[in-house]
């Protein structure tokens, strides 16, 4: 069964924190490497970052430094905690594996003052 279900977003002053989970089915997390991914009104869906099985992590150079990834294995969850959040994160995020599967309705985060 694949579904993925992000929470966590909302609305945030430039500067702010958030944190977002996704979590899935056991099958899918004990198998893949996880990401993120943002959707902005009218662009393209690109990829934000990643974590392996091994706990090996890249990103995107736009939130490098800002963004952490990271996985907790006993609760299929990926998080992305989010730090020096910016008007240009405003987006739908979602969650996934690296070679996409079927998409969840992803979590609204905007920054806005």
């Amino acid at each position: 069964q694949v579904y993925f279900v992000e929470s966590g977003g909302g609305l945030v002053q430039p500067g702010g924190s958030l944190r977002l989970s996704c979590t899935t089915s056991k099958n899918i997390f004990s198998q893949y490497t996880m990401g993120w991914y943002r959707q902005a009104p009218g662009q393209q869906r690109e990829f934000i970052a990643r974590i392996s099985k091994t706990d090996i992590t890249n990103y995107r150079d736009s939130v490098k430094g800002r963004f952490t990834i990271s996985r907790d294995n006993a609760k299929n969850t990926v998080y992305l905690h989010m730090n020096s959040l910016k008007p240009e994160d405003t987006a739908v995020y979602y969650c996934n594996t690296v070679a996409p599967m079927a998409w969840g309705q992803g979590t609204q985060v905007t920054v806005s003052s």
